[in-house]
């Protein structure tokens, strides 16, 4: 009897591959929170806000960081279930769901509420939060004024790439310079399809290595650039 041969089905992973751009996408709407969240709380606090209502926007904070934690936590699993199955190629798919299921939520026990303060992301909110006490901590109103038009002239509102000034700045958490977020990620993105690392484009900077993962949207900076060009029209 000649010899079957034996044929591996083929396993479409279309669904979850679309699944996990859904997720993905996800991100955009939790990045839009953690950011009108910041401005919020540092709006409150440059009024001298009720500190209930600064302490509620710090507590919606963590949620955030919380959800956004679990986001990625289960991406992860997705994305390292179906690689698993890819590898093992079986005959059957096997049941993904329990799967992904089980593993995350082996994760999840994990996680604690303390390490969420410790996330770069929360730790991020807080230290623009502590800037913003420091400037209204100011004894009058006119030092205060004067303290943010220093600090202004100070800073540095123009990004390094398009040498305009920055509607959405991100701080870059390795080396601390600011940039465009769709100018740096574009450069990023550009050099990743190239095989090559992004350079910081700030001049003399020798952080070689930029990853979108380093960076963190800068809502101080943002609030700073909006307050000098009301200055500005005064």
């Amino acid at each position: 009897m000649p010899g079957r041969s034996t044929v591996t089905p083929v396993i479409s992973f279309s669904s979850v591959d679309s699944a996990l751009s859904s997720l993905k996408a996800c991100h955009v709407s939790i990045s839009t929170g953690i950011e009108v969240t910041t401005d919020v709380a540092l709006a409150l606090t440059e009024h001298e806000g009720n500190a209930e209502e600064v302490s509620k926007m710090e507590k919606l904070m963590l949620d955030y960081v919380s959800m956004d934690q679990e986001l990625e936590q289960f991406i992860q699993v997705v994305e390292d279930v179906t690689n698993q199955i890819k590898q093992e190629r079986p005959e059957q798919l096997p049941d993904v769901k329990s799967l992904v299921n089980e593993k995350f939520n082996e994760l999840k026990n994990l996680n604690k509420d303390e390490d969420l303060l410790k996330t770069d992301k929360y730790l991020h909110f807080k230290s623009q939060l502590n800037e913003m006490k420091k400037q209204v901590g100011a004894e009058s109103p006119n030092e205060i004024d004067e303290d943010i038009a220093v600090t202004q002239s100070q800073r540095n509102f123009i990004c390094p790439i398009t040498q305009r000034e920055m509607e959405r700045p991100v701080k870059n958490k390795v080396c601390g310079h600011n940039y465009e977020t769709e100018a740096i990620i574009k450069i990023i993105q550009t050099k990743y399809k190239q095989k090559k690392k992004a350079r910081c484009p700030v001049v003399g900077c020798d952080n070689g290595d930029v990853k979108q993962s380093d960076l963190s949207i800068d809502t101080s900076l943002r609030r700073a650039i909006e307050n000098h060009r009301r200055h500005q029209i005064r």
